[in-house]
């Protein structure tokens, strides 16, 4: 197992320092993107324009070979416009089937909450099920298949909130934020002539990331630990200042994630430092704060951060077991 999380750890190195050469100064966010590619999940990019999130999306793709689309959300989009339709040909006298942008292998859905909730929702059997069923037939999604949705926090006129079904299907949320001063100097010294995203070439296969998903839920996480991770999820259920707590599907994405970042930092083990690192990027968007702890200023990040405090961890020897 050593061995596999070892080739885990290199070829994780390999599109991170590929993604850099486009994506300055934001190792950690880099990194759980690939934390949620090797768990096939989706990521919710909630952020400012211009700090680049479809850069990000378009160097991962490019970085593993994938197909990359890009849907503009927009009030009037419709579900087919995301799934696909059939078109009559005039030439074959029948419908054929015309794929939507659904159907590639790494897909932005940039501004997805300016989508109507019927059009969001055309992405939930996406996400979770890898599939798109469209007049009564059901299309396979290609593999790997991550969806990259953003957001923009300031703009709320004529936007759509997403549901809390629409929310627990994405695995991780993350804030990518302004680059230093030292970053934006660098940014306008690589991007002073050329885009060094044309440049970019695959650095990892899809055949090599899919071993990869496979290899990770082989890393060890102990039988405290474990209690440990149920602990904290069944912490934000009781939690005062909390309404709706984590769901078991958080509780699964928790435990994958903390798999997925073990491997990527080359041990074959979990240890808490994992699950206390990822717990915020993983649970903030699937609980919600009761109105009144939200009007007294306590958001979902506040209170997570008592349940950390709160749960006692594990003690943990080198090799991950108690």
């Amino acid at each position: 197992m050593e061995e596999i999380v070892s080739k885990i750890k290199d070829s994780g190195n390999k599109i991170k320092e590929n993604v850099e050469k486009v994506i300055v100064g934001k190792g950690d966010v880099v990194e759980l993107a690939i934390v949620a590619l090797l768990c096939e999940g989706h990521i919710l990019i909630e952020d400012i324009p211009g700090i680049g999130k479809t850069v990000l999306a378009k160097a991962l793709a490019r970085s593993l070979g994938c197909s990359f689309r890009r849907i503009q959300c927009t009030p009037d989009l419709l579900p087919s416009d995301i799934t696909g339709t059939y078109i009559f040909n005039q030439k074959t006298n029948d419908f054929e089937f015309r794929p939507g942008p659904v159907m590639a292998q790494i897909v932005l859905t940039d501004e997805i909450n300016r989508a109507t909730p019927r059009t969001q929702s055309a992405l939930l059997e996406a996400m979770q099920e890898r599939q798109v069923t469209v007049e009564g037939e059901t299309r396979p999604l290609p593999r790997p298949f991550m969806v990259l949705a953003t957001q923009n926090p300031i703009e709320l006129e004529g936007t759509f909130p997403l549901p809390e079904a629409q929310l627990d299907r994405f695995l991780i949320k993350i804030k990518i934020g302004y680059p230093t001063a030292d970053d934006d100097r660098l940014i306008l010294t690589r991007f002073r002539q050329d885009d060094p995203l044309e440049k970019l070439s695959p650095v990892v296969s899809t055949e090599e990331l899919l071993q990869m998903q496979s290899a990770c839920r082989n890393v060890h996480v102990s039988s405290d630990l474990e209690d440990y991770i149920v602990r904290l999820i069944h912490a934000t259920r009781e939690h005062p200042s909390i309404q709706l707590g984590a769901s078991p599907r958080a509780m699964l994405a928790l435990y994958h994630t903390a798999q997925a970042l073990a491997a990527l930092r080359g041990r074959p083990f979990v240890i808490p430092d994992d699950v206390k690192y990822i717990v915020n990027f993983v649970l903030t968007h699937r609980i919600i704060p009761k109105a009144e702890s939200f009007l007294k200023g306590k958001n979902a990040e506040q209170a997570l951060s008592e349940i950390l405090a709160s749960v006692p961890v594990p003690v943990e020897n080198e090799t991950g077991r108690k």
